[in-house]
Parts: structure tokens; C-alpha cells; sequence
């Protein structure tokens, strides 16, 4: 059998991803120990970057040279802005927060960071990069709500079982399985020189991951204040 690309990355990125099971606030999501003001910042967080996210599907969509990957790229923003976001706007209502207060979240520094960096990246290549740069994101959460959804009670949990479920279920890891294929087309064929640079983008997008993490954990926002 035919080794797929995204097989290749996941060798690349599984050591990021498993340290992702053992940080402290993906730890406490799946056991229900976080703090709840911890999961309020990364959520308040989140939503900015969602945001941005869904800026790259547009630009994605822009940048398709067929039809079928225009269509892929408009599910996954409809399935970013319908259904992922409307997920925090529902947690947002248990702090008492209203999405025009998420939509006015300033974003900390690592959020500028790596959506910066999304951004950049796929404004400046071609439709390959915009689907590593949207990959990580997409994967990882699947691959952490499945492996949390392991953990006896985290999808029964009473605030943080709703994270757990929406990021296993079938419907998400459809999307994270659109990028995958996705991806695996448009690199078939591609010297190796831009397999490397492709392959670079998902693993950096996954370093961001572990310091979005970090920075929700830590309740981080800028390192100065004046």
C-alpha cells in the first residue's frame, strides 16, 4: 500500500501531539480538573483565532484551481463558523459573555503569532500551504477529543464534556479528514523540495499548538502591559 503524505507528517508530528495529552491544561479538559478561568481565556482566545482561521478558508477557496477543492474549502468555513464557533458562543453563555464580547477579545501574543504566521504563509505560496497551514489545527483537536473521549466520564463531564464530544465526533473528524485528503492530492507528484516546505508549515502550526496551550494554561496575554 501506497505510503500517503500525511502518513510521512504524522511521524513528524506525533511526538509534538502526544505532549499535547500530557500538558496540564489538555490534561485537565479531558479529567474535568482545569480551572474554569483558564478555560475561559483559552476560550476567549480561541474564538479570535477561529476567526483568522477562517480567513484561510477563504483564501483557500481563492487559490483552488478546481471546482471540488472550492466546495472542500467552503464546508470546512461553514463547519468553522456554524459549528465549531457556535460551540464557544455556547460555553461564552455559561460565563455570562455574549459573542460580541468574544469578537472583541484582543488577542494575546501567541494568538497574533501563529495566526500571523497561518496568514502569511498562505497568502504567500499556493493552495498547498493555505491546507498545511489549516491542518494542524484541525487534526490535532480531533486527535486530542478522541484520545480524551478514551478517558472514563470526560464525555459525560458537566461543562467540559461538550468540548470533548464536539472535537470526537463524527462530524469533526470529517473535516479534519477533508484537510487530510486534501492535502495528500495536491502534494501527489510534487518534488521533494516542496514536500519539505509543506511539511515544515504543519510542523510549526504544531509547535503553535503547544504554545497556544501553554498560553491558556498560563492566562498569558502580552509580556508587558503599559
Amino acid at each position: 500500500m501506497k505510503k500517503l503524505f500525511t502518513d510521512r507528517i504524522w511521524t513528524r508530528v506525533e511526538p509534538i501531539w502526544q505532549s499535547y495529552l500530557e500538558h496540564p491544561f489538555v490534561k485537565g479538559l479531558g479529567e474535568g480538573w482545569l480551572e474554569q478561568e483558564k478555560f475561559k481565556h483559552w476560550l476567549k482566545q480561541d474564538y479570535i483565532y477561529l476567526i483568522e482561521y477562517s480567513r484561510l478558508f477563504a483564501i483557500g477557496s481563492a487559490k483552488a484551481h478546481d471546482l471540488e477543492t472550492m466546495i472542500t474549502f467552503a464546508k470546512l468555513l461553514d463547519g468553522t463558523l456554524n459549528m465549531e464557533m457556535e460551540l464557544h458562543r455556547q460555553y461564552a453563555a455559561k460565563f455570562g459573555m455574549t459573542a460580541k464580547e468574544l469578537e472583541t477579545t484582543e488577542a494575546a501574543a501567541t494568538t497574533t503569532a501563529y495566526t500571523s504566521y497561518m496568514l502569511n504563509v498562505s497568502q504567500s505560496g499556493g493552495v498547498e500551504n493555505v491546507i498545511a497551514a489549516v491542518l494542524t489545527c484541525a487534526w490535532s483537536y480531533n486527535f486530542i477529543g478522541q484520545q480524551l473521549a478514551k478517558i472514563p466520564g470526560a464525555l459525560e463531564h458537566e461543562f467540559y464534556g461538550h468540548w470533548v464530544k464536539m472535537y470526537s465526533s463524527d462530524e469533526f473528524t470529517e473535516l479534519a479528514n477533508d484537510c487530510k485528503r486534501q492535502l495528500n492530492e495536491i502534494t501527489t507528484g510534487k518534488p521533494e523540495y516542496e514536500l519539505k516546505r509543506v511539511e515544515e508549515i504543519v510542523v510549526k502550526t504544531s509547535l503553535f499548538e503547544y504554545m497556544f496551550w501553554d498560553m491558556a494554561e498560563n492566562l498569558e496575554e502580552w509580556p508587558i502591559t503599559f
